[in-house]
């Protein structure tokens, strides 16, 4: 199941009912995290090191809309991370934050199965294998 953080709740609240905007991100970045703390609060441990970047992926086109007509939104294309040049370890959940490093967390969700990511592995996520789903 996957959540919004505090901080886009906020924004959203924000936008709706009171004067702020909340402007589209440009590019989405998704994440791997080896842990998730508190992830409404975006607390989480990304991979870092080792060949580990952020895949980005931009809003659009490469997300159905809406899947099932339920508020559910999924990846369409390949997102891809680059090859581990060692061991990454064991990856636990995802998430998509606003920018390539740093930025805010905007989604989470922990993985069905965790994986062990090794170095030479070059992990990715399918069609459809990222689904968010704003009520659930």
């Amino acid at each position: 199941m996957t959540a919004f953080t505090n901080y886009t709740e906020n924004q959203i609240a924000n936008h709706i009912f009171g004067s702020a905007s909340f402007p589209k991100p440009t590019l989405l970045y998704i994440a791997l995290f080896s842990a998730v703390a508190d992830g409404e609060a975006g607390t989480v441990t990304e991979i870092s090191g080792n060949g580990y970047a952020r895949a980005a992926c931009a809003p659009g086109s490469n997300w159905t809309q809406p899947v099932g007509g339920n508020g559910t939104v999924a990846n369409g294309v390949v997102i891809s991370f680059p090859a581990a040049t060692a061991d990454w370890g064991n990856i636990t959940a995802w998430g998509i934050y606003d920018a390539a490093t740093a930025g805010n967390l905007l989604v989470y969700a922990n993985l069905t199965n965790a994986r062990n990511i090794t170095a030479g592995a070059t992990p990715s996520f399918g069609v459809g294998a990222l689904t968010v789903q704003v009520d659930n």
